[in-house]
């Protein structure tokens, strides 16, 4: 037999064998996919589900709200302090190690929630759930990179934006319905089941931990650390302290992060192995996709802030109709994060985060230009095109900034990237908060007349579509580069 008849007799075979290859590689990624799946739905979950259960919690420990509200606030400054320490460690120590410490962690601390006897126990397994929820966060995107191909690194981190989306949705109804049914104590406990099966498929399926050289050899920088997370806690509570009012304590603490951040950034210069080098910042493509993704943040968090008010005291809404109509952002959010994801691998992730942009500013500019018509298909419809339009960019920035990362700071730039998603979550509350007090002209929103109400949403929408203005200016500078470093690469 001749060498190309046997070569006709093989290839079916060898296809064939191809094919089952092909499909049992997929089989464990699929797996390892569905765990960091899991990993951004559990902290995304209980960033909502507590919130809808401070009312039981303060009567069942006899605590006023403010007392009540720490279990909220002790989870997020746990997670925004640490996370971009967690990240670095993740890239020092292990970054699949690491995550399965999280989950662990994150998963005791929800049983210790569930059975804790007094108030103070209760926070201070709220902000242990808070270290393990940072560990989980900022891993699972530095995981991505490890775990597909960088051709399908969008429709994966896609896929992590619809997890996030769900577990923020979804945690009012499901914390209802538990402490309707079962009590207060069920929405720390449904975390237990969901954590020992998030631990065993990731210790199944994630790939084991490469050794970066540069990473071995580092050391935890425990000054930058220390500093870094007083400076952000810092921040975070002159950001939400004080009830919407702007005082001596918020200044205070404002100074106090400033000078931390001073302190941090001299510190950076002094030693061997720093959590943050400060010449990381001079990537042009790094700054501005953290910068961009903060002022994103901020202006996503006015819908949340300023929705509710809008919708109950200038359209007259009930409080159903209000969360009914609310539900929608997350949703489509939701349903447009893999499909967005996919699109940027398929046109580039950098032309994605232009559109997602452009079409933010238009339904910002909507919103306000149909205020007070059409009823609540005024609200929903530019919404969302806004909503639709931040799962386009954040998917796409995302890819950006996680496909340019050397391997071994992928942990300490995904910290990076949630961290800028949180404080522009902080910043929102509390700037685009003081926005619509100011242009409502009144210090009481509750009180005010439907016509003052109108009037401060038009004006925050459109002070929300400025701000995305000079985000899109950013994305289009970026494009520009990049297009210019592309030319100049292939030209001969």
């Amino acid at each position: 037999m001749t060498s190309p008849e046997k070569e006709r007799m093989l290839k079916p075979i060898i296809e064939e064998l191809g094919d089952a290859g092909h499909t049992r590689a997929a089989l464990p990624m699929r797996w390892a996919l569905a765990s960091l799946s899991l990993s951004m739905l559990m902290p995304s979950l209980d960033t909502s589900i507590a919130n809808v259960g401070l009312p039981t919690l303060a009567q069942a420990f006899g605590a006023s709200f403010q007392q009540v509200q720490w279990i909220v606030l002790a989870y997020l400054l746990a997670i925004t302090t640490l996370i971009v320490s967690v990240g670095r460690l993740g890239d020092i120590f292990g970054r699949r190690r690491l995550l399965l410490t999280g989950i662990s962690l994150f998963t005791l601390a929800s049983l210790f929630c569930g059975i804790a006897p007094t108030l103070p126990a209760l926070l201070a397994a709220r902000a242990l759930q808070g270290l393990g929820a940072a560990m989980m966060m900022a891993l699972t995107v530095a995981m991505v990179g490890e775990t597909v191909p960088k051709e399908r690194t969008g429709g994966a981190m896609g896929l992590l934006g619809t997890m996030s989306a769900i577990g923020t949705t979804l945690g009012p109804s499901l914390g209802g319905i538990l402490i309707a049914g079962f009590g207060w104590e069920t929405i720390f406990l449904v975390n237990v089941p969901l954590g020992i099966a998030n631990f065993l498929l990731a210790a199944r399926f994630l790939p084991a931990d490469r050794r970066e050289r540069k990473s071995a050899q580092a050391r935890p920088d425990a000054i930058g650390t220390l500093l870094l997370a007083l400076a952000l806690a810092a921040y975070a509570l002159a950001m939400t302290m004080g009830h919407g009012r702007f005082g001596a304590l918020n200044l205070g603490l404002l100074l106090t992060a400033a000078l931390g951040i001073a302190l941090f950034v001299f510190a950076e210069t002094k030693v061997k192995s720093p959590l943050l080098r400060p010449s990381m910042f001079r990537d042009s493509s790094l700054s501005a996709g953290l910068a961009m993704s903060t002022l994103v943040s901020t202006v996503i968090m006015a819908t949340l802030v300023v929705g509710p008010f809008y919708l109950s005291h200038a359209l007259g809404f009930d409080a159903a109709h209000v969360g009914a109509i609310m539900s929608a952002g997350p949703l489509v959010s939701a349903l447009t994060g893999v499909p967005a994801g996919r699109i940027a691998d398929r046109f580039g992730a950098r032309r994605m985060s232009v559109t997602g942009l452009a079409g933010m500013i238009f339904g910002l500019f909507l919103i306000a230009a149909l205020q007070g018509r059409f009823a609540a298909a005024g609200y929903i419809g530019p919404l969302v095109i806004v909503t639709a339009s931040y799962a386009t960019f954040q998917a796409a920035n995302n890819t950006t900034i996680m496909s340019d990362v050397m391997p071994e700071q992928r942990g300490v730039i995904s910290g990076m990237l949630s961290l800028s998603r949180n404080l522009g979550l902080i910043t929102g509350a509390s700037v685009m908060g003081a926005v619509f007090t100011l242009a409502s002209g009144t210090t009481d929103i509750a009180a005010a007349a439907p016509e003052a109400v109108a009037r401060g949403m038009q004006i925050t929408f459109a002070t929300a579509a400025l701000l995305i203005a000079g985000a899109l200016a950013m994305a289009l500078a970026g494009f520009a580069r990049a297009k210019r470093t592309f030319s100049s690469k292939e030209a001969p």
